[in-house]
């Protein structure tokens, strides 16, 4: 038994016995009908005796499956910057985070059309819980991050985890996908919690902090979405917080997250990837030894990367103009783009409640603020 048993993603030998298992299960009747919507039962039936292994899922269905999600559900996908990494590399990619499903699966896509190397991406094991979303999840090369544990589990699991994703970069020549932070952004400040590279940097062992990070090949990824479909959703926790109240989730709110965001609309997304981390790791090292400032230092210059390349939408200057009673960016957006937000502003959350009005609008402006500062 692997030390990655309990988080791991499926090997190639388990897949077709694991989609054998839920072939049938409702859920997975569902996808299909939304993946291939002209087709009978039998189509994908005989088309899952085929698949061997997560390449053989991820080419012939769930590709599908997330183009079908950007036509329903978007005005499109564009990119920028995936052209100067190189085939043959495994990346480990770190992306702000907007949405539980989508960020990874945007990203995987735009890999697999670029003929780059496709990802194994960290998940919330609070995420899978169901069985169905379990094996799905395995099937699709996540792995998982196990929350509630207690401190001194939390350490083992991880070193676990910096081990695994350390083994799937350098062993495997697999890219990894993780979040900048634990859970999503709420707010539309993107910042990476120093934490992930603290677990990350974990697999180090007696290398220098800045050598280990280089190893990595770091690419920092940001994802912009016109329109968050779970805008709406994040504001009792923004609330709460702005109340020092401690959130607690009903039961079903993480897959009614899940479901909003894959279904809800988004109009424009837009992808890009940063330059791979290395002259700026060298810079580091030489400014300083001491490790926690390095951390910091790494942490700095991803977040530089993410705000600097996130696109913004006439959505984020419009909210910038409503949140603080100016005309400043009128000329990034249309009067129609500025009806058809507020419209969207009144159909989704109390505008009489002064306090959620301004953090949902915050969430759109705060991408504004952060660039231009």
């Amino acid at each position: 038994m692997s030390k990655f048993d309990e988080i791991r993603s499926f090997y190639d030998h388990e897949v077709h016995d694991a989609l054998k298992s839920i072939e049938r299960h409702p859920m997975m009747k569902a996808l299909m009908q939304f993946t291939f919507p002209d087709s009978e039962e039998d189509f994908w039936l005989n088309r899952f005796k085929n698949i061997h292994s997560i390449s053989d899922f991820q080419h012939s269905c769930i590709s599908q499956t997330v183009r079908q999600i950007v036509k329903q559900s978007s005005d499109g996908l564009t990119t920028s910057g995936f052209d100067q990494l190189d085939k043959d590399t495994a990346y480990l990619f770190i992306s702000n985070h907007r949405d539980i499903v989508l960020d990874t699966s945007l990203l995987n896509l735009v890999l697999l059309d670029k003929g780059l190397i496709m990802t194994s991406s960290a998940i919330g094991d609070n995420l899978v819980q169901k069985t169905f979303l379990h094996v799905l999840a395995k099937l699709n090369r996540n792995f998982l991050v196990q929350r509630e544990l207690s401190i001194r589990e939390q350490l083992n699991s991880s070193k676990v985890m910096s081990d695994y994703i350390y083994d799937l970069l350098r062993s495997e020549n697999r890219s990894v996908w993780i979040a900048q932070r634990e859970g999503r952004t709420k707010d539309g400040n993107d910042a990476t919690q120093q934490g992930v590279l603290k677990m990350l940097a974990m697999a180090a062992g007696n290398q220098p902090l800045t050598e280990f990070f280089k190893t990595l090949n770091i690419v920092p990824i940001s994802i912009s979405y016109e329109y968050d479909p779970t805008d709406a959703l994040k504001m009792p926790q923004l609330m709460a917080k702005s109340k020092n109240e401690i959130y607690i989730k009903d039961d079903n709110e993480d897959f009614k997250n899940m479901l909003s965001g894959v279904l809800g609309q988004k109009k424009r997304i837009h992808l890009h990837a940063g330059k791979v981390l290395d002259t700026e790791l060298d810079e580091i090292a030489s400014a300083t030894e001491n490790k926690n400032k390095q951390i910091q230092a790494i942490a700095k210059i991803i977040d530089s990367s993410i705000i600097r390349n996130y696109k913004l939408w006439p959505t984020n200057y419009i909210a910038f103009d409503l949140l603080n009673g100016s005309d400043q960016y009128t000329s990034y957006y249309k009067e129609e783009e500025k009806q058809l937000f507020e419209r969207r502003l009144e159909m989704r959350i109390d505008g009489s409640d002064v306090q959620l009005k301004k953090s949902f609008l915050e969430m759109y402006a705060n991408p504004v603020v952060n660039k231009m500062g």
